[in-house]
């Protein structure tokens, strides 16, 4: 999608919020504006958008709308899952992650490892797939949950989280997933999929920033992680932030009525950069599983050169992409998805992320396919590291 002459390819960090969206959202800035959960019937009338909203989340999922909590974000989700359960569960102190996840939920178990919690991070391979054995083998009778994602945010690997739900269910452990890239983009159905408790964010399926989901199956033992008033059932205390509520429902919708053909688009489009890409520059190679990844997102790392170098000259042509999660992007460390899958060093720091929305167009990766062979040419120019015999192997891409 050319915004503003922007060609917008980081939509794993964020996406434009969809005018259907803004639209259901508008009257409750201006005439619907009331509490939902005031005794008056001009606050009360709200509460029913509240609750019409939560059933379009509910069926985007195949939940039940009572499962479902609105929350702010996706870190508040994951935050929300791992410790209300472990409070709900103080006798049982071990928990498993993988070493991949979102700095949302790797960032709590190293909280939780400080605070006396034993972690194990399972490990990725080079597509970055998870082993299901080494998953069975780590429950133990101390484990009071597991978190694994749906689908990475920079590579795009799917994790089989249909069978590692499976698994914890046999094992008598809860399991949650973070959702965050994978709900709009792949269908999620818990209702088949033994899922304890799943995170979502707005901002990620063309809604605002600002609102997120976590889905908690009945029966799942939890404390609210923020105190106070009522709402949401005991579950999440504050007042209910309608306007966002409601546009999330309306994303859910749009997102449920077009995933198939949304998805077989996007990923037409992500093929034909990548292939592009692949074809026209030498030394470049794809990060992550090649078939089991979302439709929308490619990883694709440029040997010899910064990421960081190509995204600034990329950005100077009115093209945004990122070099990974957009949590940590004002780190210098490298990416720890790329270093868990041991992508080779002289590809790590230069690898890049574009990531696709129902609003990018063939126009878009035109533009891009004439634009980035330049720039990673100049820059491996004057890269030391660029010999003479790269230059001849060079010549001869694809070899």
């Amino acid at each position: 999608m050319i915004q503003g002459s922007v060609v917008y390819l980081d939509n794993n960090a964020t996406c434009a919020v969809a005018p259907e969206v803004l639209d259901a959202m508008q009257p409750f800035f201006t005439t619907l504006y009331g509490n939902p959960s005031s005794m008056h019937t001009f606050g009360g009338q709200v509460h029913s958008y509240v609750e019409e909203a939560r059933k379009k989340v509910a069926a985007l999922l195949n939940a039940e709308h009572e499962e479902i909590v609105f929350t702010s974000c996706g870190t508040e989700s994951n935050n929300h899952a791992i410790r209300g359960v472990l409070q709900a569960l103080p006798q049982k102190k071990h928990f498993i992650t993988t070493k991949v996840e979102h700095p949302a939920v790797l960032a709590v178990a190293d909280y939780l490892e400080k605070n006396g919690y034993m972690i194990t991070r399972l490990k990725v391979d080079n597509l970055g797939n998870i082993d299901l054995n080494e998953l069975s083998s780590a429950i133990t009778s101390d484990t009071a949950l597991v978190s694994i994602m749906a689908a990475n945010n920079e590579s795009g690997t799917l994790f089989p989280i249909d069978e590692a739900s499976k698994i914890c269910r046999e094992k008598g452990v809860f399991f949650h997933t973070d959702a965050v890239q994978a709900a709009g983009k792949i269908p999620l159905d818990v209702k088949k999929m033994p899922i304890d408790l799943l995170s979502i964010s707005g901002h990620k399926l063309h809604a605002p920033k600002g609102i997120g989901v976590l889905f908690i199956r009945k029966g799942t033992p939890t404390r609210p992680f923020l105190l106070g008033g009522h709402q949401e059932r005991n579950r999440r205390a504050g007042t209910e932030n309608v306007p966002y509520i409601v546009g999330l429902g309306k994303a859910c919708e749009l997102a449920l009525s077009h995933i198939s053909e949304e998805s077989e688009k996007i990923r037409l489009l992500r093929d034909k950069l990548e292939q592009g890409i692949l074809k026209a520059i030498p030394f470049t190679r794809i990060n992550g599983n090649p078939r089991w990844r979302l439709p929308n997102t490619t990883n694709i790392g440029f040997e010899l050169i910064e990421g960081e170098s190509i995204l600034l000259h990329l950005d100077k042509a009115r093209i945004a992409a990122s070099s990974g999660s957009a949590c940590t992007s004002g780190s210098l460390e490298p990416s720890h998805v790329l270093m868990a899958m041991n992508v080779p060093f002289s590809y790590i720091h230069g690898s890049v992320r574009f990531s696709f929305s129902r609003y990018n167009t063939e126009e878009d990766v035109n533009h891009v396919l004439a634009t980035l062979p330049g720039i990673v040419e100049k820059l491996r120019e004057i890269s030391p590291f660029y010999t003479k015999e790269y230059k001849e192997k060079a010549r001869n891409w694809p070899l």
